[in-house]
């Protein structure tokens, strides 16, 4: 998920070039309050007049409890928004809040249930009500970790390591996994460390991170490369799902791969790195079927 500022026309109508999974056109802290009601109109145009393609669209709004929100909220939907994304969520009030102000909308344009919902959580009150927050609505897609503001918040601050969000991370990863939705992983902004931009997508993925947000498209790349299973995962992958798929036309109940016991979880993991391989481009549909 690449985070394209909203106050700027030329990275908006450039940013799906680079291939991300998932644009998000920020109207919240990278706009100053001076530009806010600009950046707002911008970001509509964007989104009604720019080809994306099958880029997912999200849109970062500002806080409902001030003036800008509930702007917000009425420009991205009409605009057809596929995802809003709330900052600085503690309550599932809030989500509840911010649903009641996206129906308004769609009943009005008679679209009813067409925008889903993102939650950032950046504070140690959000972390606690985490679970609360991704069941607080049908509409809620994922929730996310926001890391500077819920490090000020622990009156600490971010280190390569990441020994500070650990706690937060699993937390989110946990809250997730319960609801059924999906998670994802914050910013790293030094451009300039790449080496330790790599080793936090390996740590984020080794927690179960769906996905990581970035700042810069020079690091969707380390992100796909992380991310993306190895042939040899994918063939083993692929061994498993074919004995599932004999052993169910032969009505057996159980799973031998090279002579050995197969159990669910492993064929959960499986078909977790055939979505994995299909979705970064290395496995053609027809290859798994």
């Amino acid at each position: 998920m690449m985070f394209v500022p909203g106050n700027n026309p030329g990275m908006m109508a450039d940013a799906h070039i680079y291939g991300p999974d998932s644009i998000m056109l920020d109207l919240e802290d990278s706009v100053t309050m001076a530009e806010k009601d600009a950046a707002r109109l911008l970001v509509y145009n964007a989104l009604k007049s720019i080809d994306f393609g099958g880029t997912e669209m999200v849109v970062r709004i500002n806080p409902l409890n001030t003036p800008y929100g509930k702007k917000d909220v009425e420009a991205v939907v009409k605009a057809g928004v596929d995802v809003i994304r709330m900052p600085k969520t503690e309550t599932a009030d809030e989500v509840r809040e911010l649903e009641a102000e996206i129906v308004k909308v769609e009943t009005e344009l008679g679209c009813l249930g067409r925008t889903r919902i993102m939650a950032a959580i950046e504070s140690a009150l959000g972390i606690v009500n985490a679970y609360e927050i991704a069941t607080a609505s049908k509409r809620m897609m994922g929730i996310a970790l926001g890391a500077e503001d819920y490090s000020a918040n622990l009156k600490t601050q971010r280190t390569p390591g990441g020994a500070e969000l650990l706690l937060a991370r699993e937390t989110i990863v946990v809250a997730a996994r319960a609801a059924g939705i999906a998670c994802f992983d914050t910013v790293y902004s030094n451009l300039d460390d790449m080496d330790t931009f790599r080793k936090e997508v390996e740590l984020i993925k080794t927690l179960g991170f769906d996905g990581k947000s970035i700042i810069n498209p020079r690091q969707i790349e380390v992100v796909n490369e992380v991310f993306a299973p190895s042939q040899k995962d994918i063939d083993k992958a692929l061994r498993i799902i074919a004995a599932i798929k004999e052993a169910q036309a032969k009505g057996s109940g159980v799973i031998a791969v090279n002579g050995k016991m197969v159990d669910r979880p492993v064929v959960i993991r499986a078909e977790r790195t055939v979505a994995l391989a299909i979705a970064s481009g290395i496995l053609d549909k027809e290859e798994a079927l």
